[in-house]
């Protein structure tokens, strides 16, 4: 696909499988909006940062470049929770994005972020505001999820108005209810909806 053409980049990690089940629901809702959804991950860190990896995962989406984060129209970030912040991968791939931060190739553009604990009250909402500090030094317009969403007020699983969220399960076993897919999708519909709204408004001079 042409840079020119506008994408929202869905950017996680995920360790068991949940984080990258709740991006797919994120990116379907995305594409429901109109817009095209690119999935895309990051290698996992280790104590011997020489190790090397294939440069395509044996499975899953492939992992993100700085083109993939420099040309898109918005940014959704999801990470499992590790003591009330985002995963040592995710986090590693941010800081390295400083040249962007120079060049202000994200400012003014939406962004977004989600994240799964494995016990409902592990820091859900400590890890989703974690993700939106970059995203803040970066100049990107925050976007959560407000309470015309009856699924906040009504779940027993995850669910904020910082971002969606996912409550897994100490074995990790969960599976996402109604409640989580439906503000996955969510999430994806409004940030590609807000993103053509500000591209509709920049074409048009306003």
């Amino acid at each position: 696909m042409s840079a020119a053409l506008p994408y929202v980049l869905v950017l996680y990690y995920s360790r068991h499988g949940a984080t990258a089940e709740m991006a797919r629901h994120i990116a379907n809702g995305v594409e429901q909006s109109g817009l095209e959804a690119r999935l895309r991950t990051v290698p996992p860190v280790a104590a011997e940062t020489s190790s090397s990896l294939p440069q395509v995962p044996a499975e899953g989406a492939v992992y993100c470049t700085e083109e993939d984060l420099k040309h898109c129209a918005a940014l959704v970030l999801g990470s499992p929770t590790r003591f009330g912040n985002m995963a040592a991968p995710l986090k590693y791939f941010i800081d390295g994005t400083s040249n962007l931060w120079l060049a202000g190739s994200l400012c003014n553009k939406p962004g977004a972020v989600f994240t799964s604990t494995a016990s409902l009250h592990g820091g859900q909402e400590a890890t989703l505001l974690s993700m939106q500090l970059p995203l803040l030094h970066h100049g990107m317009l925050l976007v959560g999820l407000p309470y015309t969403e009856a699924a906040l007020t009504e779940t027993q699983g995850g669910g904020t108005p910082y971002g969606a969220s996912h409550h897994a399960g100490a074995q990790g076993n969960r599976n996402l209810d109604k409640h989580e897919t439906g503000l996955c999708v969510a999430l994806g519909k409004r940030v590609g909806s807000i993103t053509r709204q500000l591209a509709a408004g920049a074409s048009s001079g306003q």
